[in-house]
């Protein structure tokens, strides 16, 4: 028998390295839990807040249902976008089922650039306002899987009128019982770190003055600023903010058109593709990766109505694309009529992918060879592709089923398997 394999490093040393990486082992483990493999919304929509109603996400859907009917069908839709014809056929009926069953995702009732300044007496009332109208549309089933408000930033000039609007909004949905399990908050042109922690306070206060679970208000950042991206220290402010307050943000939403602004693009430029838009995108993605904040892009201005309809579809369903396949899975919608390309453009972009990233998760799956190997942070992100075309409707699990040979709870496993062994552990 050969003799038994004798370390050099002692059981003491092997001890003194685990001290020295104790620190290293906390930060991994509390600051980049990953994504927990919950929806994330394709787009946010933003309204007025006083224009909200129950009613509001199932209008949307008539309306853009009907400016794709006015204009060629579903089918026409997806030839402008480029879609092949059996691709357009199957995209079309999900989209035209996504906008009678779901129309909006994730929607934001607007306290700041969509409200302005109306005085507290107003801004008090609608507050109180929306609040109810959202407690009223979550008992009757009409609200979106996410909704919240965004309120005025932390700036001097807007910062009290912010924080009561915020109050008055949480205390009254409060106050109308359990607040909806999509609930999302959003604290807008941020530029420094202390913003996003003074945040953290107010949301603190308010669990514990209506005995909430701590953490259980999150919030959305809004990345508009040049100062959060590059601060004074030559450092970046927004890689600090998952560290200044961990767990409590949810996101971070790039603002095309306030950032853009602030570095002097003049207006006929300012772009979701521009390159600045570009690098401070990839310094957000840099700065959250590994710790289960999600991305979001922005918007475009250029809206489908009047005798621009099909070419303002062909530019939203481009830049749809171009996020998606830059890792940003979320953006934002301004109109009804840009809901149809913003559903046939990120259905198509899972569709596309779905056969070749599933024959790869068999082959891995099943040990396989293949004309690729694919390593394990690759089958996670081909799992991760996978599950999110389920998860916004763009396929089905059966065809998953069929194609990669796996279930849902499986794909979910092999997407997240920190999170598959936390649950079994």
């Amino acid at each position: 028998m050969p003799a038994t394999p004798k370390p050099s490093l002692t059981p003491g040393d092997l001890a003194h390295i685990d001290g020295q990486l104790a620190a290293t082992d906390r930060l991994l483990e509390h600051n980049y839990p990953g994504d927990d493999g919950s929806r994330q919304p394709v787009h946010t929509v933003y309204v007025p807040a006083d224009r909200f109603t129950p009613s509001l996400a199932a209008e949307w859907g008539a309306e853009a249902k009907a400016a794709v009917e006015a204009h060629g069908g579903f089918g026409k839709l997806g030839t402008l976008l480029g879609q092949e014809p059996g691709l357009a056929e199957a995209v079309a009926a999900r989209v035209e089922a996504k906008l009678a069953s779901e129309p909006i995702e994730d929607l934001r009732l607007d306290f700041e650039d969509g409200f302005g300044d109306r005085g507290d007496d107003a801004e008090d009332a609608a507050a109180v306002s929306a609040a109810s109208a959202v407690a009223a549309a979550v008992a009757a089933g009409s609200a979106p899987p996410f909704i919240g408000i965004r309120f005025k930033c932390f700036e001097a000039h807007t910062r009290g009128r912010g924080l009561r609007t915020l109050d008055l909004f949480v205390s009254d949905l409060a106050a109308a019982g359990e607040l909806p399990e999509g609930l999302v908050l959003t604290l807008p042109k941020v530029t420094t770190v202390a913003q996003v922690q003074a945040m953290d306070y107010a949301v603190s206060r308010l669990e514990q003055v209506h005995s909430l679970p701590a953490g259980r208000l999150r919030f959305e950042v809004q990345v508009e600023t040049p100062q959060l991206i590059l601060g004074p220290e030559g450092t970046s402010p927004v890689a600090q903010l998952p560290h200044a307050v961990p767990g409590r943000i949810s996101g971070l939403h790039y603002g095309t058109y306030d950032y853009s602004a602030s570095l002097q693009i003049s207006a006929e430029y300012q772009s979701m593709e521009h390159p600045v838009a570009d690098f401070a995108k990839e310094v957000m993605q840099l700065a959250v990766a590994g710790t289960g904040i999600r991305l979001s892009d922005g918007s475009t201005n250029i809206i489908p109505v009047g005798d621009n309809v099909e070419n303002a579809w062909q530019l939203h369903g481009r830049l749809v694309r171009r996020s998606l396949e830059r890792g940003y899975y979320q953006g934002w919608d301004l109109h009804p009529a840009q809901l149809p390309s913003r559903f046939a453009a990120t259905y198509a972009f899972y569709r596309q992918g779905l056969p070749a990233a599933a024959a790869r998760l068999r082959n891995y799956v099943e040990q396989t060879e293949g004309g690729i190997m694919d390593e394990p942070a690759t089958a996670r992100a081909l799992a991760a592709f996978v599950l999110r075309g389920v998860q916004c409707g763009a396929v089905g699990a059966d065809e998953v089923q069929s194609l990669a040979g796996v279930g849902l709870s499986r794909l979910t496993a092999l997407a997240h398997p920190r999170l598959a062994t936390t649950s079994n552990s």
